[in-house]
């Protein structure tokens, strides 16, 4: 619940959106035991705080990819923002800008990659790529985003196909029905000489974009080929093993992002949590890596800090405080911008730079 309003944004989007696109937003795969334990991750650890430390003033600041942002954590990637609200990824982009975070705007967008660009005027603007099996349309979009002024491409990688999400199943159920989601495509002038007619309807459109959407014969070196074709830094999300995370790296990639999709694509994934301190190890200390999945407090930020990330991704906070607007979403990103330096005030930490290894334990149980 936010502290400066007291709306418990989750509970408004329940109840204001429909049960369709609540339960798209809310919902994982399978069983959904990996949506429980991507918040259950954070309660096997426990901080330890130190006492009689001067900590009147605190610094959430980092550095990531060569910028500075005011609190360590982006927007995840997430699509169809219209089914939330009408302003959809402008106002969340508006609300990261204000804030001083980074904005990652997903291929199904309801807003182009360019009209995005526009309303970002100070923090930086990441295009997050499913990569399309039409490679002529994907390199379209790359050359978009770099045209656009983009801070730099996330590849999805972990959805070779999209999982099975028996609520939107129960519910037969994809955004796009909505219109949702396409605005990237329709865009694309190759996208449009390749796939449009004048006498399409929208059902024939979103049927072509979904046929070309997720590419399962993507490899590491097709990822490979685009890090050398592009001028962008490419940071490869929805990596959970080690040695993925090092080949991902030998690669080229600039970072990673630690993710099991939300829970949403291999039912009973593990943890991104419980893979972290190993990925880290197996890349180094001086490559960024992001965690993504189940952040909801100041706290969970602390525990990923310590465990090895430099920064986390908050997904469904904000798209539930998308249904107030730009002031909702501007809300969910106060408030944990507050409850961090609450709880590195009371950790004994000055800045998140302060965070170690005994401010942490793992719990046996």
């Amino acid at each position: 619940m936010s502290r400066k309003t007291g709306v418990d944004w989750e509970k408004k989007a329940k109840e204001t959106l429909s049960a369709n696109a609540f339960g798209y937003l809310s919902g994982g795969s399978g069983s959904e035991v990996s949506l429980s334990y991507n918040i259950k991750q954070f309660d096997r650890y426990r901080l330890i705080p130190r006492v009689l430390r001067e900590v009147s003033l605190t610094d959430t600041t980092t550095h990531l990819f060569g910028s500075s942002i005011q609190a360590p954590y982006l927007l995840a990637p997430i699509g169809f923002h219209t089914i939330v609200h009408e302003a959809g990824e402008l106002a969340s982009a508006r609300a990261a800008d204000a804030a001083g975070v980074p904005f990652i705007q997903s291929t199904v967008s309801s807003y182009s990659i360019e009209e995005v660009s526009e309303v970002m005027a100070v923090a930086d603007h990441y295009f997050q790529l499913y990569w399309p099996s039409d490679d002529d349309v994907r390199e379209s979009f790359v050359r978009r985003a770099e045209a656009a002024g983009v801070k730099g491409l996330v590849i999805t990688v972990d959805t070779p196909v999209l999982g099975r999400r028996e609520i939107d199943l129960s519910h037969n159920y994809f955004p796009m029905d909505e219109g949702a989601g396409m605005a990237n495509f329709l865009a694309d002038p190759v996208f449009q000489a390749r796939y449009l007619s004048p006498t399409m309807d929208s059902a024939e459109v979103k049927q072509k974009i979904q046929s070309i959407l997720f590419n399962p014969s993507l490899t590491f070196k097709k990822v490979q080929q685009l890090i050398k074709s592009t001028s962008l830094p490419v940071i490869i999300k929805g990596v959970l093993h080690p040695d993925d995370a090092k080949r991902c790296q030998d690669i080229g990639a600039k970072g990673i992002i630690v993710s099991n999709h939300g829970a949403r694509q291999l039912d009973s994934a593990i943890e991104p949590l419980e893979v972290l301190s190993a990925i880290r190890e197996k890349v180094g200390n001086d490559f960024p890596l992001i965690l993504d999945g189940g952040i909801r407090r100041g706290a969970d930020i602390i525990k990923s800090l310590i465990l090895g990330a430099d920064a986390v991704l908050v997904g469904r906070p904000y798209i539930y405080g998308l249904t107030g607007g730009e002031s909702g979403v501007m809300d969910v990103l106060s408030t944990l911008k507050e409850d961090l330096e609450i709880n590195l005030k009371l950790l004994g930490a000055t800045s998140i730079l302060d965070c170690h290894h005994d401010h942490l334990k793992r719990l046996e149980r």
